[in-house]
């Protein structure tokens, strides 16, 4: 049985790929910060299926535990401080752990075990203003939030770690990808759950900010097969993965209230809180070499996940309002 360390378990990402990885006969460890208040809520139907234990990216001597303690095949590095607007709030600590926590924990890694392969979650924010539209693994960064500097270092330090040590660790370039799963507080799901609330009669508009920006979206669960398939090919190489179609937040709101019979322009309000100081408006993968290579495609085209969130939310708010 192969082990496999996930940070960030309790998230999106990681709670799908925790399910990914479990049907492939892994023994998951996921790795939680020490808090009185974790939420398991994404892996609780899968927790008795894994083995959960205390750690964090601030914190060197316990990821060289971690490490030492379960001798590793394979680590997920999927935790960071992950919303893009937060990271204007709070630059500082985006980058103690978006970009240090991956070094520290690569050099755990180093340390203890350099056969483990390393899989880091990069971002397609690190293109930000981009450089060439589609953006592929060899397109220039150009970040635009704090986030995407955090990410861009992470990103090259797992390759200058590969690279200097000679470790099997990659990083994938993952576009947009969203579920049910994801936190109100992202665009998706800040439109699924608003037009779920309209729909219950339980609000009346949904306040949003640029619907002109444009991304790639797709759905994390197949996202995270993507990961495991880099940790599986014979060579370690950075992967761009995306559906290489793009769609505004104005075409998500569109889809999203047509779904449930509502008018979009009826409901929603451009508000310039919502603006970010330094925008990204176009992002879209050209995940050729993914597809070439790994063999991996996407499976939930973006009508299809839009509906699912939607009515993800509907069944979720009747079950409260019950």
């Amino acid at each position: 049985m192969p082990t496999a360390i996930i940070t960030g378990i309790t998230g999106q990402d990681g709670s799908y790929l925790a399910e990914f990885l479990i049907a492939k006969g892994y023994h998951v460890i996921g790795m939680v910060r020490r808090s009185s208040t974790i939420t398991f809520q994404r892996i609780k139907h899968i927790q008795d299926d894994i083995t959960i234990i205390q750690g964090d990216l601030h914190d060197q001597s316990s990821l060289v535990d971690l490490v030492e303690r379960y001798q590793p095949d394979e680590v997920y590095n999927l935790a960071a401080q992950s919303f893009v607007p937060t990271s204007w709030n709070q630059p500082v600590l985006t980058g103690e752990v978006t970009a240090l926590g991956v070094t520290r924990l690569l050099e755990a890694v180093r340390l203890v075990n350099p056969e483990t392969k390393f899989y880091q979650a990069s971002s397609s924010e690190m293109f930000g203003k981009v450089r060439e539209v589609p953006q592929n693994e060899n397109t220039p960064f150009y970040p635009r939030s704090p986030y995407g500097v955090a990410k861009v270092y992470a990103h090259w330090i797992t390759v200058n770690y590969r690279e200097s040590y000679d470790l099997f660790a990659v990083s994938g370039i993952l576009f947009n990808h969203e579920s049910p799963r994801r936190g109100l507080e992202f665009v998706t799901r800040k439109i699924s759950y608003g037009v779920a609330r309209i729909k219950l009669g339980l609000t009346n508009e949904l306040r949003l900010g640029n619907l002109e920006s444009r991304r790639d979206w797709g759905y994390a669960g197949d996202y995270v097969e993507g990961m495991w398939l880099m940790l599986q090919h014979s060579i370690p190489k950075d992967f761009v993965i995306g559906t290489g179609v793009t769609h505004s937040v104005r075409d998500l709101c569109e889809l999203a209230f047509n779904h449930v019979d509502l008018d979009y322009q009826d409901y929603v309000v451009q508000d310039p809180r919502f603006y970010r100081p330094a925008e990204v408006d176009l992002l879209i993968a050209d995940p050729s070499k993914a597809f070439q290579e790994l063999k991996w495609q996407p499976r939930i085209g973006f009508e299809d996940l839009i509906q699912m969130m939607v009515d993800a939310d509907l069944k979720r708010l009747a079950l409260e309002i019950d």
